[in-house]
């Protein structure tokens, strides 16, 4: 299996043991609305969290929450609408991303938690 789906798998379990502990309660996990992939949606004090998992190995060139660019943002928003749709849900969505460095060797991980991280735009 790909190196980078296995980090990436790796990164999306962490995640969620970071957001069960600070007592979100997961709803979906690696949701799909056509090709678009929503990786967590949660819930906690009235607003649904969409949760944008990104995980990259230290040497990497860039920050992990760099590669939500507008595009992906784009696609986040969209699978959201669909998703809220679907499911009639009436809170207020708040985008998320939790990003995630793991060092190879180690195994050393830093996760930031970066709530309110975009807005759907305009």
């Amino acid at each position: 299996m790909d190196a980078r789906f296995e980090l990436g798998k790796v990164g999306e379990a962490k995640a969620l043991e970071f957001l069960v502990a600070n007592h979100f309660e997961i709803l979906e996990t690696n949701w799909l609305h056509g090709h678009k992939e929503l990786d967590i949606v949660a819930r906690k004090d009235g607003l649904i969290h969409v949760v944008e998992v990104k995980t990259r190995a230290s040497a990497y060139h860039e920050e992990p929450k760099e590669a939500v660019n507008r595009r992906k943002q784009k696609n986040i928003v969209e699978a959201a609408d669909a998703f809220i749709v679907k499911h009639k849900l009436l809170e207020e969505v708040q985008f998320d991303i939790v990003s995630i460095v793991i060092e190879p060797v180690t195994g050393k991980m830093e996760l930031e938690y970066i709530p309110d991280a975009f807005y759907p735009g305009l």
